[in-house]
């Protein structure tokens, strides 16, 4: 989330000391440069100057802890009235980025929304999306199933931009299983770009499609056909060259059986695997105007499975790491109540719970944890969200953890 600046605060020929932006998400001065004369202040304010939420709190700590050393270290009553806002921000500890999953991914969501949209037009694409990959790569490390809860939310969400939601959760879903498949942290970082890159030749027709009530005309199929191909185009334009990130966007729809598209040949590595079936997971699980999501127990099995039907090993270590019911998701328990799930469990079918209708049909009035190691509250089948009449703010949820 972005906070405004008050530009009018900052010294000329003074380095600025965090990154500034403009609303879009576009940056306008990096962290150590200057401002450097009346005529570069107001150009940046036509722009309408802002930092993220961050930053912005590690700003005023920097500036709040220098005074309290100033006074502690018994300074001059003029030292400490000449300190201004222009502290460098310290980059201590506690001072990282720790804004909670609810907060942040709204923040990321709204960034990558712009980036995917601008597409060849976007200005430090590199910048920008390497620093979106550390911040959401941050979050699944350390607060996987808080991410998990917030983005499948997200993805019910019609009012979303559903094309940048698909990314960050085929992204984090990668993240989560990659490890206990044995990817190395360089594919693991060529899969999460691309998978946050893949539909970047199509995002604003992927957003209309997703809001579309009828089938797709012609014209959006060959979009669809072709968009892997145009998303290679897009990020070499922007000056992408990595081999491995550009392979898995291009052969993103290919099968091993040489059955996919666009190319129709047979592809098979672990990392493209691993892509596609999260593309493929997220993707089912999300509703459309044409058609509710499927219910994810369901896909999760399909993943097991594979195409031949066969035991599938990645799709094993998936439902290992994932479940069969994320959270976000909604179950109906044996009890009879509509819950919405909070945590992973330790087993696939046991994830940790809070419901929010009653037995007999009537909202709670506060989400209540269940545990469905018990028989009285297991969970008996995965709901699709246009079957949950009941809306709980993801936060309320999480302060019942």
């Amino acid at each position: 989330m972005y906070k405004p600046l008050p530009l009018e605060s900052l010294a000329l020929n003074q380095p600025v000391p965090v990154n500034i932006w403009d609303p879009r998400g576009v940056l306008l001065l990096r962290k150590g440069e200057p401002i450097t004369s009346e005529q570069h202040r107001g150009h940046l304010m036509l722009h309408t100057p802002m930092v993220l939420a961050a930053d912005w709190q590690a700003w005023g700590y920097s500036y709040t802890a220098a005074l309290d050393r100033m006074v502690r270290g018994n300074e001059s009553l003029g030292s400490i009235a000449a300190l201004d806002a222009m502290v460098p921000v310290q980059n201590k500890p506690q001072l990282r980025d720790d804004l909670a999953a609810t907060e942040a991914w709204p923040d990321i969501h709204a960034a990558l929304t712009t980036l995917l949209h601008q597409g060849t037009e976007a200005g430090q694409f590199m910048e920008r999306l390497d620093r979106l990959t550390a911040r959401s790569e941050k979050l699944w490390r350390e607060q996987p199933d808080d991410s998990l809860l917030v983005l499948v939310q997200l993805l019910f969400d019609a009012r979303m931009h559903y094309s940048a939601t698909h990314a960050l959760l085929t992204a984090g879903l990668c993240a989560l299983v990659g490890p206990s498949a044995g990817m190395q942290p360089t594919e693991q970082l060529a899969l999460s770009r691309a998978a946050l890159t893949m539909n970047i030749g199509m995002t604003r027709a992927h957003d209309d499609m997703a809001r579309q009530a009828g089938p797709l005309s012609e014209p959006q199929r060959k979009t669809v056909r072709e968009h892997p191909q145009r998303s290679v185009e897009v990020l070499r334009q922007l000056g992408v060259a990595d081999a491995a990130w550009l392979q898995l966007v291009e052969d993103h729809h290919e099968r091993p059986d040489g059955q996919g598209y666009p190319a129709g040949k047979a592809v098979n590595s672990t990392a493209h695997h691993l892509l596609q079936m999260a593309d493929v997971y997220v993707a089912s699980i999300s509703p459309r105007k044409s058609r509710g999501g499927l219910l994810s127990q369901q896909v999760a099995r399909e993943l097991y499975l594979g195409t031949d039907h066969k035991p599938d090993p990645l799709g094993a270590l998936f439902i290992k790491n994932i479940g069969f019911y994320p959270p976000g998701s909604y179950v109906r328990l044996a009890s009879g109540e509509v819950a919405v799930v909070a945590r992973r469990g330790a087993k696939a079918n046991a994830p940790a719970v809070l419901a929010i209708v009653g037995r007999q049909g009537l909202p709670l009035g506060e989400p209540t944890l269940r545990d469905t190691t018990d028989p009285t509250f297991e969970v008996k089948a995965s709901l699709a969200p246009g079957d949950v009449k009941v809306v709980v703010g993801v936060a309320k949820l999480l302060a019942r953890l």
